[in-house]
């Protein structure tokens, strides 16, 4: 289906501000369920904009400003078409069907810190311990393990609306029982690698079809593990579901705040910014492609 994504971030300040180069990811991630037909990024004030790909293959902007505003409004507009199925049926391979499993030796040198936990970070051995409560034997299905881990982070941690910035880390999350969904994705996270299997930070847009037009989407974050046979596949530990058929990835990294979608800065006191607004709106493109 082709949908049409407008993501919009609009910063108010008391009065004009100098603004500091702006770092944004929010152009969607092709792949092979996923195709980019038009994009479009506008600042206002004009901002010269400059592209690069980052070591994850994230499309990158960073915004340069010329002008002091007292408003800086960001909006990024894109045309895609999404190919992901709501059921999805894992080719996984045979030797990665039971769990534990051991990675090709270049699956495990290419994965290499995308497998393996945060041990320097306060609480690993907590985070540790709760994963592997999901393992039901010494041996068990590997895609059922990580769908108990998947439902299971739910039964454990209420999601809430955050304002603070940043993220909680995985102990934290575990410890305070709520989150945001970067948090919840997190700790997902951080759990399958102390299962010592590999797994990476997604952020981008969830569609909720139940939801009016205009409400229709949402940023979101979720997470990957990598399976050999069936490559990266979706978990959403917010929703409880499996598979990318309701989300639009835009970035992948090995931690969330690796790629928030817009981080910058303005040159003033705190007391100088007033407020910050996001907005998302996902639209089903009917026939033809708009010309």
């Amino acid at each position: 289906m082709h949908l049409s994504i407008e993501h919009t971030t609009r910063y108010r300040y008391s009065f004009p501000v100098a603004l500091q180069p702006h770092r944004l990811v929010v152009v969607p991630r092709d792949g092979t369920d996923l195709t980019t037909l038009e994009r479009s990024l506008v600042c206002e004030p004009a901002a010269e904009l400059s592209w690069t790909v980052d070591v994850f293959g994230n499309l990158i902007a960073t915004a340069d400003f010329i002008e002091p505003a007292e408003e800086l409004t960001i909006v990024s507009r894109a045309l895609v078409d999404h190919k992901a199925p709501d059921w999805p049926v894992f080719s996984i391979d045979p030797a990665a069907h039971t769990y534990p499993f051991a990675y090709a030796l270049d699956d495990a040198i290419d994965l290499g810190r995308l497998a393996e936990p945060d041990w320097l970070t306060r609480g690993g051995d907590a985070v540790s311990a709760w994963a592997r409560a999901f393992v039901a034997g010494p041996a068990t299905d590997t895609l059922s393990l990580l769908k108990d881990l998947n439902s299971g982070v739910l039964g454990h941690v209420q999601y809430r609306v955050r304002d603070e910035e940043g993220t909680q880390s995985p102990a934290e999350t575990l410890a305070l029982a709520s989150g945001s969904c970067r948090d919840i994705a997190g700790l997902f996270i951080e759990a399958v690698r102390h299962l010592g299997l590999g797994a990476r930070a997604v952020s981008g847009y969830l569609i909720d079809p139940g939801q009016s037009e205009a409400d229709a989407g949402t940023t979101h974050a979720w997470a990957e593990v990598y399976l050999p046979g069936a490559g990266w596949i979706a978990f959403d530990p917010t929703h409880n579901r499996l598979g990318a058929g309701r989300l639009v990835p835009v970035a992948v990294a090995r931690l969330n705040r690796q790629i928030m979608p817009v981080t910058g800065g303005y040159l003033g006191s705190p007391e100088d910014f007033i407020s910050m607004e996001v907005a998302v709106t996902v639209r089903h493109e009917q026939g033809a492609l708009p010309t």
